[in-house]
């Protein structure tokens, strides 16, 4: 990467570019704007940084010009001001337009440079190692931009290379079995096997026959030898789903074939090795289990080397238009449609609890998709046939003082021409009704009443002024 300077005074380039050389980095110069938009235009994918003049001798561009141009074309490339005169209209509009610095040229100094050069690549490493993180997101099905499912992306690429036993925690519906499949698929052991053994779903009588294999004969109904899953997923990965439900009298079973990695079958004293990497899931809280002395502590410290918790979906909200994106493409794709959600729409659904995460999240999609009439997904088709999202929706009737007694739970309007709402204007109903409902659960507390919203108090009080509600409307009357 080099950093480019564009600046119409040769001897400052040169300045310039002698200090950038001196601390390693290379330099290309220019001293004309047009140049530097045609030299961007082929070179800009080995340009870390540009220093580019305000002010230049030339008929039609300017350096801001220039600058709104590579923010539109080239947003990448972080873009550092400099100029002789200093203004302060000027270094306010170029950090409008999306500059990253602005430095009077009689304030660089060597040490000055060094600082905005280094801020400025700070910045391109860490943008850089992020497209990184959500490329491998992308291809390994982990929908999200949020710090919180980079954070998991980044543990999944730094724990996946290892031969760590990893324990994947998260509520129903999370994406656990993803993370455990990228987890492979980021591992050494990537073309071998990947074999989930189904905890909940494996009777406990036939459970070490499942997992460590028997010989013929082994019990009654053993008619031929088996191989379990343990040998199966040899050179690969053996994913125990929903570890947690395992009966503690099970547990035991696991100790040895996890730390020694060697198995015997049922009905053999033979002892066979196993080349297998070990990852779990629960939604379980297994601390908790192993005070009530329903889990063993040692099974828990082999399986849990490393812990990736996953966080719910109401704590990564933002995730929610990438998500409904993504799921929209593989319906266009599959059934050759061109649906889309309106904004509005998007906009609604991350209002909701979303109770079972990403996968009711899923689930509605994949209905309202399938069952939407028109291309344009609107409020009206997520409520319909929703009894989660109709039963959360209560209001007061209309022209009332909202006391709590006239509180009482409706059901959501319908749309029809009779009520002559608009769609904004049934978006605005649904959370006013909302609104005056929980108010109305939480006897008028704002701050219980957020909590139950999941929105902040000043979201709330921004509502409540917007609706003309009180929260002492709210307060129910004691004798």
């Amino acid at each position: 990467m080099k950093i480019l300077i564009v600046d119409d005074n040769r001897e400052f380039c040169a300045t310039i570019g002698g200090i950038i050389a001196r601390e390693g980095w290379k330099y290309h110069a220019l001293h004309n704007p047009a140049e530097a938009l045609e030299y961007l235009r082929t070179e800009h994918g080995s340009v870390g940084l540009m220093l580019l003049d305000v002010d230049f001798n030339h008929p039609t561009l300017s350096g801001i010009e220039v600058l709104g141009e590579s923010r539109k074309l080239y947003p990448q490339i972080p873009v550092v001001m400099i100029s002789g005169t200093g203004s302060f209209g000027t270094a306010v509009q170029a950090t409008k337009i999306g500059a990253e610095n602005f430095i009077p040229k009689s304030d660089i100094s060597r040490e000055k440079l060094k600082e905005v050069i280094y801020t400025a690549m700070e910045r391109v490493n860490r943008s850089s190692a992020n497209e990184e993180v959500m490329r491998f997101m992308q291809e390994n099905g982990l929908i999200g931009k949020s710090r919180v499912m980079l954070d998991v992306a980044e543990n999944i690429l730094k724990y996946g290379r290892t031969e760590l036993t990893v324990l994947v925690t998260g509520d129903t519906g999370t994406g656990k079995k993803i993370v455990a499949r990228a987890l492979h698929a980021t591992s050494r052991r990537a073309k071998g096997s990947f074999v989930t053994v189904d905890i909940p779903n494996i009777p406990q009588t036939l459970f070490q026959s499942e997992l460590f294999g028997h010989t013929k004969g082994a019990f009654s109904g053993a008619g031929e030898e088996k191989i379990g899953l343990f040998q199966q997923a040899t050179a690969g990965t053996l994913f125990l789903d929903e570890i947690g439900d395992l009966p503690q009298e099970l547990q035991a079973s696991l100790l040895l074939p996890i730390d020694n990695k060697i198995v015997k079958r049922l009905g053999s004293v033979k002892e066979e090795p196993v080349n297998v990497r070990i990852i779990s899931a629960t939604d379980r809280n297994l601390p908790e289990a192993i005070r009530e002395k329903k889990f063993r502590d040692q099974l828990y410290h082999r399986l849990r080397e490393c812990e990736i918790a996953l966080p719910p979906l109401n704590e990564r909200r933002e995730d929610i238009p990438l998500i409904v994106e993504h799921y929209i493409r593989q319906h266009n794709e599959t059934m050759g449609e061109q649906k889309f959600f309106a904004p509005s729409a998007t906009e609604y659904l991350q209002e909701l609890a979303w109770e079972g995460n990403v996968r009711q999240l899923e689930s509605m999609l994949r209905r309202v998709l399938q069952t939407a009439s028109m291309d344009t997904i609107q409020v009206e088709d997520i409520v319909k046939g929703e009894p989660a999202v109709r039963t959360s929706v209560s209001s007061a009737p209309a022209n009332t003082s909202l006391s709590a007694s006239a509180a009482a739970p409706l059901q959501a309007p319908s749309l029809t021409p009779a009520n002559g709402l608009t769609m904004r204007e049934y978006e605005d109903e649904l959370r006013k009704q909302k609104v005056v409902a929980t108010l109305n659960e939480c006897n008028g507390n704002v701050s219980k009443a957020a909590a139950r919203l999941e929105v902040s108090r000043e979201t709330l009080h921004t509502w409540m002024r917007k609706y003309k509600l009180e929260s002492s409307q709210f307060k129910k009357k004691t004798l």
